[in-house]
């Protein structure tokens, strides 16, 4: 055997190459490039035992020169034997006339084979394989310190992942945003193809609620896995499902299979309650996810989980405190305003009737009725205080005050609003659609109005219809400019508008 000493500067500066990156993938492509080098071989390729494992499949070098292709194809035709670039990733361990290959480990466990062929100028020789013996023992040890120095990273990253989302969450997002922010936030993580919820359904299913995507979203959400499938006991369990290929798995029978590869399904799961399921599909073809992968994902889900319990019991609170406060301020009004202004009106009609003067009594009569006006307006604010400010109004009176609400934005100011009887037990549902849209009609023809700078919407349940008949009166006023038929301008609209009940 020849002596390699004289080729140790070489070695040693091939070894000293390997260590210089942490990065698995740059540490893998220095490995092969010093083995190629070391030996003079025109092709050298390094396979992965577990293809997929660590994110990697195989490593190879550059594409041969022309040359160098032209030498392999003569002397396959000379007959001599010659291996092939596209030929690596077959070769064993062992070494032939044109072929070495040396197996790289890591610890007690075989990470690969580093492959060889076509050396320049003869055979490889036995002064090759020692070297490429000591080359793949420093490799193993710089693959070992690599593979450390990712796992550090993949969790660094999946730790920052976890805190971002949960900063996000607990910020008063609403609940869809939210579990948008874990999708896309894992997705990103992952380097998966799409970041998808999952929640259960009445029917023992379970539905893709949020999905975030490279592409347009919409033909995923609203995907749902029907009761029955192989792989909604494990999920409905809150038991974590790891798929190698979407598409060919028979546990799958969504319509959007077909499009994954690789994938994990996650429970969303704290202090015992299944919010849903996250799922990360890879596309087809693409590495399966490493223990590793697994791991880090499985915490993140359930770290997310925690949050977004946290953050709903948070939005609850914050809830309850703003109807306490709503409901301290309606009682403020009703014990103190409702009271004064009636005890002040009372005190204004007794003087009235005690009056002889006419013109003092006409003050007084337009004094008494602005306050009955005023204690019917600050009665519709105490309502509107009492109701959910998240949730559409069921009752007549409160989708009367959410269409003036909404005109208010568009005029600028706050139409005054007073009802007078019974109204969310009188109006019938026919009624109360007619005048809803008849309110909407005038508060958008009023808001077209030059000068408008005051609209009163009365709703009177007492009213008596010209047929006789009880029903109910809807008056919209504004001061706006308007027309009479003869052309002369006035100012101020009425509009009334009737329906029995």
């Amino acid at each position: 055997m020849t002596d390699p000493v004289p080729r140790l500067p070489p070695l040693l500066e091939a070894v000293l190459s390997v260590g210089t990156d942490l990065g698995l993938r740059a540490t893998l492509q220095r490995i092969v490039d010093g083995a190629a080098e070391l030996t003079g071989a025109r092709y050298a390729a390094l396979g992965t035992a577990a293809p997929g494992q660590d994110g990697l499949a195989e490593i190879r070098t550059a594409e041969p020169a022309r040359s160098a292709r032209r030498t392999t194809a003569g002397r396959a035709e000379a007959g001599q034997p010659g291996v092939g670039q596209a030929d690596l990733g077959q070769a064993s361990v062992g070494r032939s006339h044109d072929f070495v290959g040396v197996p790289i480990r890591v610890q007690d466990e075989v990470f690969g084979t580093l492959h060889l062929a076509d050396k320049a100028g003869g055979p490889f020789t036995d002064e090759d394989e020692q070297l490429l013996h000591l080359l793949a023992a420093q490799a193993g040890i710089a693959i070992g310190n690599a593979r450390l120095y990712e796992t550090a990273r993949q969790r660094e990253r999946w730790i920052e992942g976890a805190a971002a989302v949960t900063t996000a969450l607990l910020t008063g997002e609403a609940a869809a945003d939210a579990l948008m922010t874990v999708a896309e936030r894992a997705r990103i993580l992952a380097d998966a193809s799409a970041g998808v919820i999952l929640q259960p359904t009445p029917e023992g299913g379970m539905e893709i609620v949020t999905a975030s995507t490279h592409e347009d979203p919409g033909d995923i959400v609203g995907t749902t896995i029907e009761p029955g499938s192989p792989v909604l006991d494990q999920l409905l369990g809150g038991e974590p499902v790891f798929i190698d290929d979407s598409a060919t798995d028979p546990r799958m029978t969504t319509r959007v299979r077909h499009r994954f590869g690789p994938s994990m399904m996650l429970p969303l799961q704290a202090a015992g309650r299944l919010i849903g399921t996250l799922a990360l599909p890879r596309r087809r073809g693409d590495p399966p996810y490493s223990p590793v992968e697994r791991l880090l994902a499985t915490q993140f889900a359930s770290q997310a989980a925690l949050a977004l319990v946290l953050a709903d019991a948070q939005h609850s609170r914050e809830r309850l405190a703003v109807f306490e406060d709503r409901d301290r301020i309606a009682r403020d009004l009703h014990d103190l305003v409702v009271q004064r202004l009636f005890a002040t009106g009372m005190m204004l009609e007794s003087t009235q009737r005690r009056t002889p003067a006419e013109d003092v009594h006409d003050t007084l009569g337009k004094a008494v009725d602005e306050l009955q006006s005023t204690i019917q307006e600050v009665r519709t604010a105490i309502f509107a205080l009492q109701q959910p400010p998240a949730e559409a109004p069921t009752t007549f009176r409160g989708k009367v005050l959410r269409e003036t609400a909404g005109a208010a934005a568009v005029l600028g100011f706050q139409p005054s609003t007073r009802f007078t009887g019974a109204v969310d037990n009188r109006i019938t549902e026919p009624a109360a659609g007619h005048l809803l849209a008849a309110l909407r009609r005038a508060l958008a023809a009023a808001s077209r109005r030059a000068g408008v700078s005051r609209i009163e919407v009365v709703v009177d349940v007492t009213a008596t219809l010209p047929d006789g008949r009880s029903g109910v009166r809807l008056t919209v006023r504004d001061d706006g400019a308007a027309e009479d038929p003869d052309g002369r301008g006035r100012r101020g609209t009425t509009e009334t508008w009737q329906s029995p009940l």
